[in-house]
């Protein structure tokens, strides 16, 4: 048998006795979402290597020794992973009594990540769905509008009316609060309807007013000049 054939047999037995080991289930959502929260890279390795304690040799309390001795960090290191990773309760320690002899057990309790894993991919999803929402449509944020309308008219607004606020939102892109001032204005001058407010807003327009002081202003400038 050549060198090379009997490396290739060194390899294959290596990679049978990997697959004998078998595997640990790595949560992907860690791999993925480690930096978000704040974790680095010997942080992670350090509960990678609980878990596969725990899964595969069953040791849920290994030691620092055993920990460090599979990673290339030092055990300065390790042990300050796992002051960080108890104090931002990545993971709890929970202690239990063995009831046949009595003897006080410690186990790494990992449930913490999980939860903080589920909470941050929620925070994502609740805020990617809000920023894909689309915007409120005028009807719907014209509701209190209509309200204050009625009011002010003392009436139900007819479906003209309705559509002409409609429009000012829609069509025209008045600000509600820019709209809900020219009816104050309409109210002050005692000259309650709909063209005369439509007016007010069409000269707002045509003079660059946009906000609520700036039409305050005009029309006190507008009262003065009389």
């Amino acid at each position: 048998m050549s060198r090379l054939d009997t490396q290739r047999k060194q390899l294959e037995a290596a990679l049978l006795i990997g697959v004998r080991e078998g595997s640990v289930a790595v949560p992907t959502l860690l791999l993925k979402h480690y930096r978000a929260l704040k974790l680095n890279e010997i942080e992670v390795m350090t509960l990678i290597q609980l878990i596969s304690f725990w899964e595969k040799e069953k040791n849920d309390f290994p030691t620092i020794e055993e920990i460090q001795s599979r990673m290339s960090a030092s055990p300065d290191q390790v042990i300050a992973s796992l002051q960080k990773l108890l104090h931002e309760q990545f993971i709890t320690i929970d202690e239990d009594t063995e009831a046949s002899t009595g003897i006080r057990l410690e186990r790494y309790n990992l449930s913490q990540l999980y939860q903080k894993l589920a909470h941050h991919v929620i925070e994502q999803e609740m805020a990617a769905l809000t920023a894909a929402r689309p915007p409120i449509h005028a009807d719907a944020a014209a509701k209190d509008i209509f309200t204050t309308f009625e009011k002010e008219f003392a009436r139900p607004l007819t479906p003209m009316e309705l559509e002409t606020i409609s429009g000012w939102l829609d069509k025209d892109m008045y600000r509600e609060e820019l709209i809900l001032t020219a009816l104050k204005e309409a109210v002050f001058a005692g000259k309650v309807y709909f063209r005369y407010i439509d007016r007010i807003l069409l000269e707002w327009s045509r003079n660059r007013v946009a906000t609520v002081e700036q039409a305050k202003e005009y029309s006190q400038r507008f009262r003065q000049s009389r």
